[in-house]
């Protein structure tokens, strides 16, 4: 005990030193946390708008949709998003995606209150949510341009527990705003508008960067055209992990996580709407901030103990150990599809991916170099998107109206058994 709190100390003081020895890295900072606020009070608002509004219904089909509008447009061009990245100065990027994302945001805000139809309201989110992930790829591209590679986990660690929880404090904004204002459309509407002062302040945070600053270094001779440079950007992110085992096995484990939220955000949304349940546990829109507390806190443990486990065990045994926890929990907890389990399973399943992921974001960090990370960033979103995506709309074939689906449920668990299996065959290749 007193060896990982001894740790959690060094992961803070690694820190602090890094912010105080480089005003960039404070500066990213402040831009991440601030998208990552916004980004929390956005998505909790839209589900509330689309979810949880007693002036919209929505069945299964319809959620699988409304995911799919989301996130397939962007999963499409995320590859060439990556080369982008690895082409454009970033520090630009990251300024007018900031700019790009609060228009987008108040325009759906307007949407919203004036009482338009889902369709509508799906196309102009899917673009917020498409440039919310670019920014977030772009900061975790920049960040070992403004911190030494031997403080890159502890750092990034501390900088996923804090940003847990500042994209919880978005949420719970979201929250109480609708509280306040009302669960129709005029408080989400109100909840969603707010929620473009995360992109206002990480735009005029980016704009103090020097041009340049983030990368990426490249050869000033090197002008490759556009749509060269589009079309690499895939062939380039997928070789780059392919020829780096470790990033591959960090890959697999969490696309086998992001194919298990797919279907557990369906189950678990369609249970915790049940207002009339006989859990002592809410149901509707405030389940749902129980279940993203739960899952935020379970990522903020995750995070201050994955940088202690990664030197002890290696980045690939941090994996398995995810995947392990990820199997257990889902074949048990989750399983038993009662609200209490549910949220208990949102919590562990939440320390469980958190630590695959941030395992992966060390592995690229740390093993792949400045001219591909960008694109080895970017694809992983676009690829597991598809899978998110993918096994919702799966889910929802199957699901009934209730979310009470045990083959759904053990099914999910046979995900992560393969995605052990899948992970054993490529650490052979080491």
């Amino acid at each position: 005990m007193e060896d990982r709190a001894s740790g959690r100390s060094a992961n803070w003081r690694t820190t602090m030193t890094a912010l105080r020895q480089s005003p960039g890295l404070a500066r990213l900072v402040t831009v991440r946390f601030t998208s990552q606020f916004g980004d929390g009070m956005f998505q909790a608002a839209l589900g509330g708008a689309i979810l949880f509004n007693p002036e919209r219904h929505t069945d299964p089909a319809a959620i699988a949709a409304g995911f799919a509008v989301l996130l397939l447009p962007y999963s499409i061009l995320g590859p060439f998003a990556g080369a982008l990245l690895d082409r454009w100065d970033r520090r630009s990027v990251l300024l007018w995606a900031n700019i790009l994302r609060g228009t987008l945001i108040l325009a759906t805000a307007g949407l919203l209150i004036g009482g338009i139809d889902e369709s509508t309201i799906f196309v102009l989110s899917l673009a917020a949510v498409g440039v919310s992930r670019f920014v977030l790829a772009g900061v975790s591209a920049s960040l070992p341009k403004v911190v030494r590679q031997n403080w890159l986990v502890p750092t990034n660690s501390v900088l996923a527990t804090a940003g847990s929880v500042v994209a919880a404090l978005g949420a719970s904004a979201a929250v109480t705003v609708i509280g306040l204002v009302g669960a129709g459309d005029l408080g989400s509407g109100t909840a969603v508008g707010l929620a473009a002062s995360g992109s206002v302040l990480a735009a005029f945070t980016a704009a103090g960067f020097q041009p340049g600053l983030l990368g990426p270094h490249r050869d000033e001779n090197e002008h490759p055209t556009a749509i060269r440079a589009v079309a690499a950007g895939l062939k380039t992110g997928a070789g780059a992990v392919w020829t780096t085992p470790g990033v591959t096995t960090a890959m697999i484990g969490i696309g086998a996580h992001r194919i298990v939220f797919g279907v557990d955000t369906l189950i678990m949304l369609l249970v915790l709407r049940d207002t009339e349940n006989q859990s002592r546990l809410p149901g509707g829109f405030a389940g749902f901030g129980l279940a993203l507390g739960a899952t935020a806190a379970g990522m903020l443990i995750a995070a201050v103990t994955t940088p202690l486990v990664i030197p002890r065990i290696g980045r690939s045994r941090t994996v398995v150990g995810g995947l392990v926890v990820a199997l257990l929990v889902q074949a048990t907890l989750v399983a038993t599809l009662t609200q209490m389990s549910l949220l208990a399973g949102a919590f562990l399943l939440g320390f469980a991916g958190q630590s695959i992921k941030l395992t992966g974001d060390a592995a690229m960090q740390i093993e792949i170099d400045d001219d591909r990370r960008g694109q080895v960033f970017a694809l992983q979103d676009t690829v597991f998107n598809l899978a998110f995506i993918a096994a919702i709309a799966v889910a929802a074939t199957a699901i009934p109206a209730d979310g009470h689906s045990l083959a759904l449920a053990l099914g999910a668990s046979g995900v992560y058994a393969l995605g052990l299996l899948a992970v054993a065959a490529n650490n052979r290749r080491i």
